[in-house]
């Protein structure tokens, strides 16, 4: 992937996470109602805490992901969250949709900026 596309990639994902986070931190009960029964039995501190924290992760990463540093880690940590999200969340509406191609992204913006050590190795055990 050329330096633009990856530019344009996380900069897009960034404003995306922040924007996202601040929805949730505004309406955590309501994003909550996604989450599946069985999930939610596994949140620490219940699903408002989780929420709140989930926003949280959400605006730190997108802030972390426009200061174009070290980008490959919030890439990693969002595929990371998105795949929670994918497996905890209601498999039907708009959400599921939008968490796929989120997920995709990240993963794509990942491999396009990790280290080419650790995309061999990822390679490697994958392979396997």
């Amino acid at each position: 992937m050329n330096h633009t596309a990856t530019s344009i990639l996380r900069v897009g994902l960034g404003i995306t996470f922040i924007v996202i986070g601040f929805v949730v931190w505004g309406a955590p009960e309501a994003w909550g109602s996604f989450i599946q029964p069985w999930a939610v039995k596994f949140m620490p501190g219940g699903l408002l805490a989780t929420m709140k924290n989930t926003a949280i992760l959400d605006i730190v990463l997108g802030a972390w992901l426009l200061t174009n540093r070290a980008v490959w880690i919030p890439a990693l940590i969002a595929t990371l969250h998105l795949f929670v999200i994918l497996v905890t969340t209601t498999t039907t509406g708009l959400i599921i949709e939008r968490d796929i191609g989120l997920f995709f992204a990240t993963l794509s913006l990942f491999f396009a900026t990790a280290p080419k050590k650790i995309c061999e190795k990822l390679c490697e055990k994958m392979g396997k």
